[in-house]
């Protein structure tokens, strides 16, 4: 190797892959220095357990960084904001996570003097995506290892074997207990398993923060959001810092059985995935958002800012987030929300969410004008307004009418000719 690396700064989760990722790493690379980089995005872990484990893989240190508060600030208010959901289902909790985390992960690279960036994601998924772009965009100048890409383990039970074999703890996984989770604030994901089958209905015990509908409590629960600027900043008249306003929502939205979907996406390499999702908070905080856009709108912003939408979703799906393209959609979204101010009541039930009521100092909707009773509007005025808009309607019914008259005769005797040739 005519550049020997002597610094790896690893991705570190303190799961199954990289877990043994470090021992491996080191068998492959001439033994270098691995330093771990876990950042704290919401995932409720025991922290000091993680540290000993990195340890006890071989890290010679683990960096762990509590990004919480700027992960909700920078990337979730965003992305809501821009109303991005992928393939109509899919809220993006893992797909938003990754950019900030190899963000982190950079930094300490350069800090430390790394040669490489390492991560644990497979081959055949999305996240190896995400990551390396980041890396990319952020230093291009740093060596990536993605050992999932090169190493011979080729599931998760053969990477439980390497790891007993080189005795590396990894916790509670087990060939019994096989699901693969991804958690944050914004949402928890649940993967393979039984989930690998799609006919299979997933097991009840699998869900984390979400109660089953059918176990939540059987009253409505009402609440109120309140939005600036298409940015959620409190709970039922009460100002909430982003974090706290997720943690309370994420509750509130889980006890009553919101939040839960289970899909089937496409992934970036092209194969089909199936996937279940708990995100509570942010179920209702879309939800609550599109009501407050629908009076605070007009029809041509609202309408490029949906069609803009799902452009966005697949651009953070795909982990292009240090982009000059999305810095140039957010500021579309930035304008185009710039009125979206006000309050939007909702009803929680069993799963469901309902609007009940919307309010805004902004919104364009007119009680007096839209009302059924006498008001200022002029019903006369519609008919001026109908044969101008329909003007270009009637000239092409019109001429359309004309020329199949005229051409009525000789079209017969075109398709008679063409018959008897065949």
């Amino acid at each position: 190797m005519s550049n020997p690396i002597k610094k790896i700064a690893l991705a570190y989760s303190g799961g199954l892959d990289t877990s043994i990722i470090i021992p491996w790493l080191k068998e492959h690379y001439g033994n270098p220095e691995i330093v771990g980089v876990c950042v704290n995005v919401g995932q409720q872990e025991d922290w000091d357990a993680m540290e000993e484990k990195a340890h006890a893989s071989g890290a010679s240190k683990l960096y762990i960084i509590d990004a919480r508060e700027e992960f909700a600030r920078d990337y979730l208010w965003p992305m809501l904001r821009a109303g991005a959901i992928y393939e109509g289902k899919y809220l993006l909790g893992t797909s938003i996570a990754r950019p900030l985390q190899a963000k982190k992960q950079v930094e300490v690279a350069l800090k430390e003097g790394a040669d490489a960036v390492a991560h644990g994601c497979t081959g055949k998924g999305n996240d190896q995506v995400r990551f390396e772009l980041t890396y990319k965009a952020l230093a291009p100048q740093l060596q990536i290892i993605a050992p999932w890409r090169l190493w011979d383990i080729r599931s998760r039970e053969q990477a439980i074997d390497y790891a007993q074999k080189h005795n590396i703890p990894i916790g509670n996984i087990s060939k019994k207990n096989i699901y693969s989770r991804d958690w944050n604030i914004w949402h928890m994901s649940h993967e393979g398993g039984i989930l690998e089958n799609t006919w299979n209905r997933p097991e009840n015990d699998m869900f984390q923060l979400t109660k089953s509908p059918k176990d939540a409590p059987d009253q409505e629960t009402e609440l109120t959001i309140e939005f600036e600027k298409g940015f959620p900043v409190g709970i039922n008249g009460q100002k909430k810092a982003p974090l706290v306003l997720l943690e309370e929502l994420n509750r509130i939205a889980g006890e009553n059985g919101v939040g839960r979907t289970d899909l089937v996406e496409t992934r970036l390499v092209g194969m089909k995935s199936r996937g279940v999702y708990e995100t509570p908070a942010g179920t209702v905080l879309y939800k609550a958002l599109r009501e407050l856009e629908m009076i605070t709108m007009d029809f041509d912003t609202l309408g490029l800012k949906n069609s803009m939408a799902l452009r966005y979703a697949d651009i953070v799906y795909a982990g292009k987030w240090f982009t000059h393209f999305r810095e140039s959609m957010d500021a579309y979204m930035e304008q185009a929300t710039r009125y979206c101010t006000g309050s939007v009541r909702l009803v929680l039930y069993k799963g469901g969410v309902t609007v009940v009521g919307r309010k805004s100092p902004y919104s364009l909707y007119l009680e007096d004008l839209a009302s059924f009773g006498e008001s200022a509007y002029d019903h006369r005025d519609a008919t001026g307004f109908i044969n101008l808009y329909g003007l270009s309607t009637g000239v092409q019914a019109i001429v359309h009418e004309k020329r199949n008259q005229l051409a009525g005769p000789a079209l017969e005797m075109a398709e008679m000719a063409s018959f008897s040739e065949k």
